[in-house]
């Protein structure tokens, strides 16, 4: 943990009271904390639906399974892609605006569409579309694609926050699927559990900590462990990671461990011998590329947080809640009409389901549970719905005769 001094940066001086008097309210709050509203000054400009974005930013990881004949090491290769993940996931938004803020809240309905472009030709196009499924409780569903290799990426996820001692303890609710169409092969990963730290100095980080799981259709089970800094011991963001075959679980095939914001090496566990290593301060990121503003559609998020965006950023307070407030009302009365008029909100990519027999199959496998009661629903990438999008886009952007 840094000092205090260094930890004091992320709330204002003069709003200091203000951020002590929201941390006894946490204190004393029973609910999930996700529905308190928190003080602007903590804010983030950025909707969670944005989040989607940090399973992809580096495109290479992301397709280099398909490269790998052998199913051993595809099944390496996606654990190391999920594990340069991370950084990006759980630390980048801290070393950008100095403390972790909380994002926006999405609204149902809310769309963040992109891609990441290759330059090199080698890699392709990769492809992300995330849209919020569900506001109570708050889901958010994202499925990312790259045809060249025929990589494929879904998932859906809420959060539960709860106060615990000193920190907000966060247990995420949902999982993704990895897909690789070219060996007919499915990945199940689990999300870790976090903490966020540096509350009391006011300037909050995220910890991960528990565990997580990667079951893959050909059999091979990776767990990843984490671990933070103790009063005597560690590190910051500490994991070690293990490859198994799930009918062999005491024979370790592979580990992988370092810090995730850091450092990690892979070695093989039969050998002790280090085949690979990764800096996830020195691998650059691909940026993703969205439409401008005046081409996107009034769901999509920079759009339609673009007044609110605007008065965080200039640190404007009071025209930050004003135009909170009119996209929240605005929403309430479409939920209240809606019910009226016995009509539920149609999503535009995804689709509830009782079943996904993929999910099912290798969470049995995995001794993993889906918890639909929590997340209003089973959430897939509907490929119907996206087609009938394509169409309609290519419909309005024909020439006219």
């Amino acid at each position: 943990m840094s000092s205090s001094k260094d930890e004091s940066g992320g709330v204002p001086a003069s709003s200091k009271g203000t951020w002590t008097s929201f941390l006894k309210s946490i204190a004393s709050f029973n609910g999930d904390l996700a529905s308190l509203t928190a003080p602007p000054f903590i804010l983030s400009a950025t909707s969670l639906t944005e989040y989607s974005g940090y399973w992809a930013e580096h495109p290479a990881l992301f397709v280099a399974p398909a490269k790998e004949q052998d199913p051993e090491k595809r099944a390496l290769a996606v654990l190391k892609w999920f594990l340069s993940t991370l950084k990006q996931q759980y630390s980048s938004r801290n070393e950008k605006l100095g403390s972790e803020k909380k994002p926006l809240n999405p609204f149902l309905g809310e769309l963040f569409l992109g891609k990441w472009e290759d330059q090199t030709g080698d890699i392709g196009e990769t492809v992300l579309i995330s849209e919020q499924v569900s506001h109570h409780p708050p889901v958010t569903a994202y499925s990312i694609f790259n045809e060249k290799h025929k990589v494929r990426l879904e998932g859906y996820n809420g959060q539960r926050a709860s106060w615990s001692g000193r920190t907000i303890s966060v247990k995420q609710i949902g999982h993704a699927k990895y897909h690789l169409d070219g060996f007919d092969e499915d990945y199940l990963i689990t999300l870790p559990s976090l903490h966020i730290e540096g509350l009391v100095y006011g300037s909050p980080y995220v910890e991960l900590n528990k565990s997580t799981l990667i079951q893959s259709s050909t059999g091979y089970l990776a767990k990843i462990d984490y671990s933070g800094k103790g009063w005597l011991s560690g590190k910051k963001n500490s994991f070690t990671a293990t490859l198994v075959k799930d009918t062999d679980p005491s024979t370790v095939l592979y580990t992988i461990d370092g810090q995730w914001t850091g450092d990690f090496t892979v070695r093989d566990a039969r050998t002790k011998k280090e085949l690979d290593s990764y800096n996830a301060k020195t691998n650059k990121t691909t940026p993703l590329t969205i439409p401008p503003i005046d081409q996107q559609g009034p769901l999509e998020t920079r759009r339609a947080w673009g007044k609110v965006a605007a008065a965080i950023e200039k640190g404007d307070y009071e025209t930050t809640g004003a135009e909170k407030s009119k996209i929240e009302n605005e929403q309430r009365e479409m939920r209240k009409k809606e019910k009226e008029e016995g009509r539920e909100w149609p999503r535009k990519y995804f689709t509830k389901v009782e079943i996904d027999d993929k999910f099912q199959g290798l969470a049995d496998r995995a001794g993993v549970v889906a918890e639909p009661e929590k997340t209003g629903g089973i959430w897939v990438f509907d490929k119907e719905k996206y087609k009938q999008v394509k169409v309609e886009e290519e419909a309005r952007n024909a020439p006219s005769a």
